[in-house]
């Protein structure tokens, strides 16, 4: 008999990361580079200004993912605490809740009665099964907090390196946006289409949506600023 082996994607979270670092990281450097140079003419100007809001914004936004992975640790942890509390003082109305939850699916009461009184044996499983099905909730990783700020805050850097880039060779500041512009629009739409490759978006329509983004983005700040300038 030939096996059927399933190829799951696993790694959601850390994608999740990556995403939101390196789009913000390719994204806001631009728009602050490429509004800067509607505004003054000084590349040097441009690349410190540059780099100070990568570091500013790689911490704001590592800080942000670590401060989101703990509020959803906690919230677990307080939501467990809940279940384990009402599995010991209301089990009969938690079993009722299980006979739901299988009925929802189309099993009858006499199907799931069995199952509903082998989870009535075994308390932590009980609960464990009651995270995931009434609330929809998995239990985090431990050190998700810290994978998930040092990820996002890479991600930014890396990100936030490329429209820079273009800045630091040469000292005409309107040719290096054009070179900034090539080469952000590039990575922009690469980036999309890894994304979508990943998430299961078609890879055009990723990328395209991405590098529109991204560009609008751009082309706004530069606007506002040439016109307060």
């Amino acid at each position: 008999m030939k096996l059927h082996l399933e190829k799951h994607f696993t790694a959601g979270e850390a994608v999740r990361d990556v995403v939101i670092g390196m789009a913000d990281g390719l994204t806001v450097p631009f728009a602050l580079a490429a509004g800067l140079t509607g505004a003054i003419s000084q590349t040097h100007l441009i690349v410190t200004a540059g780099f100070a809001e990568i570091a500013a914004g790689s911490i704001a936004m590592g800080l942000g993912g670590y401060l989101a992975a703990r509020g959803d640790a906690e919230h677990y942890a307080h939501e467990r605490l809940r279940e384990e509390h009402e599995i010991g003082s209301i089990p009969d109305a938690e079993a009722e809740e299980v006979r739901e939850i299988f009925q929802s699916y189309g099993i009858t009461p006499e199907a799931c009665a069995p199952v509903v009184e082998s989870l009535r044996q075994r308390p932590k499983d009980w609960v464990s099964f009651m995270m995931r099905f009434e609330l929809g909730l998995e239990e985090p990783d431990p050190s998700r907090a810290w994978k998930s700020a040092m990820t996002i805050s890479v991600a930014y850097i890396a990100g936030g390196v490329i429209p820079l880039s273009a800045y630091l060779f040469t000292d005409d500041a309107h040719r290096a946006l054009r070179f900034s512009v090539a080469v952000t629009l590039v990575a922009l739409a690469l980036f999309g289409g890894i994304k979508g490759r990943f998430t299961g978006v078609p890879v055009i329509r990723s990328a395209l949506q991405t590098s529109v983004i991204g560009g609008l983005a751009a082309a706004a700040a530069f606007g506002i600023a040439r016109w307060i300038s």
